[in-house]
């Protein structure tokens, strides 16, 4: 081949369409295919994934099991030419598309704009400069160049320089800073916080700790149960329908009907079967609620996330970044003898430097001022010579002179180092070590403090304790969502002592389970332990993964929370991922739902308000199988057993028209909502919707019976007189659907109850004053609308009783 790869990146500043130009040259030989999985070892395959253009997904809206019976409608309307029903369902099929399109490429652009906003640069020696490229241009063989707050671009080898303090908390979990000397390896997304070297990048794209990290994502793949449930109720409505048609048919022939005239009637049910604006008011309901959130510090990334999150009944939440603050702070101090706590903590601070920026320098002195006393202690020592920590002898040293001129020296280090200094280190090295120990189980790092004397001895002063403490709103969180029936576990890469001591200040439990319990062992003892340990410790990205893919085999919906790329896998596998506040970029994308405030706090209002979400969705879907089997069945008994057509075509057409479009404002609707998960209970939920709609059934030969046999009405009168009845009922129908007790009970949002006003005083007046359908008067519309409101009261008295039966008989799982 005329040039590898690294030299034609390396001999100059190439794009990536350059590259695979180059590859796929004559010269090079390759085939286009090749080049691009050449490209792609290399790290380039993020940006040469195929995209799916914005036409092609617009156009996926327009198939599935529930599109595809819509066109078929449209397709029949064409063939009979009934032009205004052809237009009014191609309407409904457009809306379900526009707004399925909308809301996903929404998402889209915001992962989008994540990821922009995370795009890094590397300074790269290229023929003998440095120059600055995108991180995601570099290859293996590349040499450059990493200091002080730098996000390291690529999996590297160090090689000149004198050490560096490496932050690998995005990637490990762990708070503390990690030492990186020459041939060390330094992770793509860790951050430097102290030093600056030259490094060899080793690993690129895919092939780096991240990328492996990501491998584990992109390999996961998961099912929405909102998705589920629409293709379950799209299914029991469509084989309603075609069982109705079918009977019609046969009926017909027997009868020897008109069958262009069944035919029509046949594109009536189905078009009243088929739940078009189902997709379309669920997922508006989860739109609203997608901002309602957002205003609360959520952003929701994944519509479907929101179903999820209503039925999460376990939150595996990472400890580092989201339990905790992901920041040192001063936890404690012991004095040894002959000094104080306030002594510790000073020279503490006198052998710190904040603008070094050092995680413990900082923790130290923000510790410090919190005591206005140490402060102005502080004010008679001057430091003359400072030396920062040298991860070489352990410690960081000053010298100081006090107010009287007198000068000494303090240290602070590791405890062992420290007490090689000190004189009397025989005497006092089993209570250091004691101390140490009682830190150790507290999950605290010990370190010590020592001041010399003028003789240039030293005296151990006492032993200070560093944690990565809990945020202060984490334990009430955590109580919070306990008592809405969400059980918290922990889940961490630090050690089991770490774990159970943060697990008990936030009141989760201390029943930590170390990798080990749960990873190659006998199915049956692994489930026992996710299930119920408190916390999990010492675990790795696959742990994590494999942690959540267990609870969900035991029926668990869980969400996960967490902030490092070490969480991307299980955000992914998750059935509600959340990113917490700061999380990385592989975090942000792996998951469903970005917090932007920190800490768990948000994860209780997002519960709450996807619970409110939920809702709304079940009680629409409740109200749209209980129309459809009320047209369906009234429609098809009118025409066997009465061999009279009750409505028209146009009629069920202005039915679906000014029925379905309002009442997208339920995703508006006040409701209560629920301290237990929530889930799609199927058999509940088909069970009172059907009840609902046999009941309108009824009523509605009730008004047909009263119509023939009492008011002996004309067939004309007579159609639009069951038209209006069918209308009114219908828009009750929601009221009562959308509250498990008595109607009045939640109050209906204002959007709602507006519509149904005034969709209804439209469907009055047409059918009052003759536009489109016969004229029958005011006092037939005001029979018809005392009559659907009786039928309401007794409808929504039957449906209470039917409730409280579920719940005696237990057929209510999730309430």
């Amino acid at each position: 081949m005329g040039q590898n790869i690294l030299d034609i990146n390396k001999s100059k500043e190439t794009s990536v369409t350059e590259l695979l130009e180059t590859l796929s040259s004559s010269e090079n030989g390759l085939s286009a295919s090749e080049a691009q999985r050449r490209l792609e070892e290399y790290g380039y395959n993020e940006i040469l994934e195929e995209k799916t253009s914005p036409l092609r997904k617009f156009l996926g809206y327009f198939w599935g099991p529930i599109p595809w019976m819509i066109e078929a409608a449209v397709i029949l309307s064409a063939i009979i030419q009934r032009w205004e029903d052809f237009l009014i369902i191609s309407v409904l099929l457009l809306l379900n598309a526009v707004v399925g399109f909308w809301q996903e490429n929404k998402a889209d652009n915001a992962i989008e704009l994540l990821k922009k906003r995370m795009a890094l640069k590397a300074r790269v020696l290229r023929d003998n400069k440095w120059v600055e490229v995108n991180a995601r241009d570099l290859v293996p063989g590349d040499v450059v160049r990493i200091r002080l707050g730098e996000v390291v671009p690529a999996d590297v080898k160090l090689m000149e320089g004198g050490y560096l303090m490496v932050d690998e908390s995005a990637l490990t979990g762990e708070s503390l800073p990690v030492e990186k000397h020459s041939s060390d390896i330094a992770y793509s997304g860790s951050i430097i916080q102290k030093g600056e070297m030259n490094a060899l990048v080793v690993a690129t794209g895919m092939n780096s700790y991240l990328g492996k990290t990501t491998k584990l994502v992109a390999g996961v793949e998961k099912k929405s149960h909102f998705q589920k449930a629409i293709v379950k109720i799209g299914d029991y409505l469509i084989v309603l329908a075609v069982l109705l048609v079918t009977l019609i048919f046969v009926v017909a022939l027997f009868r020897h009907t008109d069958l262009l005239e069944t035919l029509q009637f046949a594109l009536v049910l189905t078009v009243a079967a088929i739940p078009a604006a189902l997709p379309a008011v669920l997922s508006v309901s989860m739109a609203v609620g997608a901002i309602d959130l957002a205003r609360k510090g959520a952003i929701v990334s994944k519509l479907v996330s929101i179903e999820e999150m209503a039925g999460m009944d376990i939150l595996c939440s990472d400890k580092t970044g989201t339990i905790t603050r992901n920041k040192l702070t001063l936890a404690d101090a012991v004095p040894m003898k002959g000094s104080d706590e306030k002594d510790v903590i000073l020279y503490a601070a006198l052998a710190s430097r904040e603008e070094d920026q050092d995680p413990i320098d900082i923790a130290v002195m923000a510790g410090v001022r919190e005591s206005e006393d140490i402060l102005k202690s502080m004010q008679n020592y001057r430091i003359t010579e400072f030396k920062p920590f040298d991860p070489v002898i352990k410690r960081a040293e000053a010298t100081i002179k006090d107010s009287e001129g007198k000068q000494f020296k303090v240290a602070k280090g590791a405890p062992q180092v420290i007490l090689e200094m000190v004189k009397n280190k025989e005497n006092i090295a089993k209570e250091v070590e004691d101390s140490v120990n009682a830190f150790a189980e507290k999950g605290y790092r010990a370190l010590g403090v020592a001041r010399s004397d003028v003789e240039d001895e030293w005296s151990l002063l006492g032993l200070i304790a560093l944690y990565d403490p809990p945020y202060e709103d984490s334990a009430e969180t955590i109580k919070s969502a306990k008592a809405m029936n969400v059980d918290i576990k922990m889940v961490t890469g630090d050690h089991v002592a770490i774990a159970r001591e943060i697990s008990r200040q936030v009141d989760l439990g201390t029943n930590i389970a170390p990798a080990s319990s749960f990873v190659d062992v006998p199915d049956s003892s692994s489930y026992d332990v996710v299930e119920t340990a408190d916390g999990f410790a010492q675990v790795f990205p696959e742990h994590k993964y494999c942690i959540v893919k267990l609870l969900q085999n035991k029926g668990h919906i869980v969400g996960m929370t967490g902030d490092g790329v070490n969480d991307a896998p299980a955000l992914k596998k998750a059935d509600a991922g959340i990113a917490v506040a700061g999380a990385t970029d592989a975090a942000k994308s792996a998951a469903d739902i970005v917090f932007t405030t920190p800490g768990l706090s948000t994860i209780i209002d997002a519960i709450k308000e996807s619970r409110i979400i939920f809702q709304r969705m079940k009680s629409y879907s409740t109200y749209r199988i209980a129309e459809t089997i009320r047209i369906l069945f009234f429609i098809t008994l009118s025409i066997i057993v009465f061999q009279f057509y009750p409505v028209t075509a146009l009629m069920i057409v202005l039915l679906a028209l000014l029925n379905d479009a309002p009442i997208m404002t339920i995703a508006y609707d006040n409701v209560k909502y629920s301290n237990m998960p929530e889930k799609w209970d199927m058999r509940t939920l088909l069970s009172m919707a059907t009840m609902l709609g046999i009941i309108g059934v009824i009523t509605s030969f009730g008004i047909l019976y009263i119509g023939l046999h009492t008011f002996h009405l004309t067939h004309e009168i007579l159609q639009s007189f069951i038209y209006l009845k069918l209308s009114v009922a219908g828009h009750l129908t929601i009221l009562v659907a959308r509250t498990h007790g008595p109607f009045w009970s939640v109050k209906p949002a204002r959007p709602l109850f507006i519509a149904i006003i005034v969709t209804q005083l439209i469907a009055t007046l047409i059918t009052v004053y003759g536009i489109l359908l016969p004229a029958m008067g005011w006092n037939l519309a005001l029979f018809v609308w005392g009559y659907a409101l009786i039928a309401f009261v007794v409808t929504d008295f039957i449906k209470v009783r039917a409730y409280k039966l579920f719940d005696h008989t237990g057929i209510i799982f999730n309430r």
